[in-house]
């Protein structure tokens, strides 16, 4: 069986690495955060441990809208619009 989905990065570059059709690729990822980073040329260091995510997937903690408005839970338009423009300055930041 071919390796597919996210292993350990077996090159020791980056935390995981993502595998398609058995072949590395460039989508890699580092405490949670995905970026690009081609694999280094020559075979892996280690064999392909693949990674298991902690989290069950069974989506128990996703609610409906309606319901978290009967706790009164409301969403904050000025809020939402500072925060992004907050995550766009921390990417892009202004000289």
């Amino acid at each position: 069986m071919k390796a597919q989905g996210w292993y350990h990065d077996p090159y020791r570059v980056h935390e995981d690495r993502y595998f398609s059709d058995g072949h590395p690729t460039k989508l890699v990822r580092d405490s949670g955060v995905e970026c690009y980073d081609e694999p280094p040329p020559g075979p892996p260091e280690v064999e392909l441990v693949e990674v298991r995510d902690a989290e069950s997937g069974d989506a128990s903690d996703m609610h409906r809208a309606d319901e978290l408005a009967a706790v009164g839970a409301v969403f904050d338009k000025k809020a939402a619009f500072w925060a992004a423009l907050d995550s766009v300055a921390i990417y892009h930041p202004m000289s």
